[in-house]
């Protein structure tokens, strides 16, 4: 415990990560105070998700929060983070998918042309602003550089994933908001480490402009982010972690975020597979998600996404071991043991569920019952 908090651990913390706390704090406050007039203004421009269909809600709720998130990861970015033709790219290319996805959520567009968005907004990333995945790092420090045209093919893959990967998950209250902000906060970890506090910044304003955001959107949401805010945390978060990639190894640099997003990532995966067995569109939506599957398990939206973080935290926490953060993990693990057992007890008490262990219910009645 001396070892967790000694001065050097706390010096180390303090000079990594307080480049990014500015940042968070700056899209926290703007993202909250925007998220209000984004609610006010979304159903003049006839943003509201009705409920009915595979929409869970029940009253209708302004789907316009994607523009209220950009605007404080913006503004932070704007005020803080170094300005360079990368970071021009990540307010560009964020923006856009941003105010390209609202026509999604206004109008709804064909699978097709969504997918053509999603790859013109990858290629706009990687060819006119750079962020590309130029080479792969194997154990024992050997590098194995890409070519170009797969360097391309690899980066758009990995922001087209990113993008679809938020744009599922995106699928209860608080969800896709809540994992984003750890796998940011995991991002700003790992940047720290390696001294890339240009990384640090602009990992710390997306996780405050999510946090900023859950103030609204936590169950029961007034707002939601619609296609437009999945689609800009995709490409912001995809953006960001092939920043961290330019200084170290990608099979090291890409570990952290892959693991915090590990569940996301194979549920998505599944469910392309899944459509694609049943002969139906993968961009058709259902009710076969992970998320969804504990909710018909018996899990409210609360602990749903209770369930998601203390997993995203905990694989997130295991890929910082990777950077030296073998202490995150330790804290993590205890945390998610006490959040994981909180919902268990929650579930129990609620759903009158009882344990067939006689044995055990004698060994917990009360002495005069016994």
């Amino acid at each position: 415990m001396t070892d967790f908090f000694s001065d050097q651990a706390l010096t180390s913390v303090t000079e990594h990560l307080l480049p990014g706390l500015w940042p968070l704090l700056a899209a926290f406050a703007i993202c909250a105070l925007a998220s209000p007039l984004a609610i006010w203004l979304a159903p003049r421009l006839g943003l509201i998700a009705e409920p009915g269909g595979r929409h869970a809600h029940v009253n209708p709720t302004p789907v316009l929060g994607g523009l209220a998130m950009w605007l404080g990861f913006g503004a932070a970015v704007l005020a803080f983070a170094p300005h360079n033709l990368q970071t021009l790219g990540l307010l560009v290319v964020s923006g856009l998918a941003t105010g390209l996805l609202i026509i999604d959520d206004r109008w709804s567009m064909r699978p097709v042309i969504k997918l053509a968005v999603q790859i013109g907004l990858a290629l706009l990333a990687v060819l006119a602003f750079n962020f590309q995945i130029g080479y792969f790092g194997l154990p024992g420090g050997h590098i194995v550089y890409f070519a170009l045209p797969i360097a391309i093919g690899v980066s758009v893959f990995w922001l087209v994933g990113m993008q679809n990967t938020v744009n599922f998950l995106d699928g209860a209250d608080g969800l896709a908001a809540g994992v984003v902000a750890i796998v940011a906060v995991v991002l700003m970890l790992a940047a720290g480490q390696l001294k890339q506090p240009e990384v640090v910044q602009m990992s710390g304003a997306l996780a405050g402009c999510c946090a900023g955001f859950l103030l609204f959107n936590f169950y029961p949401a007034r707002i939601f982010m619609g296609d437009s805010g999945a689609h800009f945390l995709g490409m912001a978060l995809g953006m960001i972690s092939i920043l961290g990639v330019a200084k170290v190894a990608v099979a090291f640099a890409l570990a952290a975020p892959v693991l915090a997003l590990a569940v996301p990532i194979i549920d998505t995966g599944w469910a392309i597979l899944r459509r694609g067995w049943q002969g139906a569109s993968v961009a058709r939506p259902d009710l076969m998600h992970l998320h969804h599957r504990l909710q018909s398990f018996g899990l409210d939206t609360r602990q749903t996404c209770f369930v998601f973080y203390a997993a995203s935290a905990l694989l997130g926490a295991l890929g910082l071991t990777l950077f030296g953060h073998g202490r995150v993990l330790a804290v993590v693990v205890a945390a998610t043991a006490v959040l994981t057992s909180t919902v268990a007890a929650d579930l129990l008490l609620h759903t009158g569920w009882r344990i067939n262990a006689p044995w055990l219910r004698r060994l917990l009645a009360d002495p005069g019952t016994r």
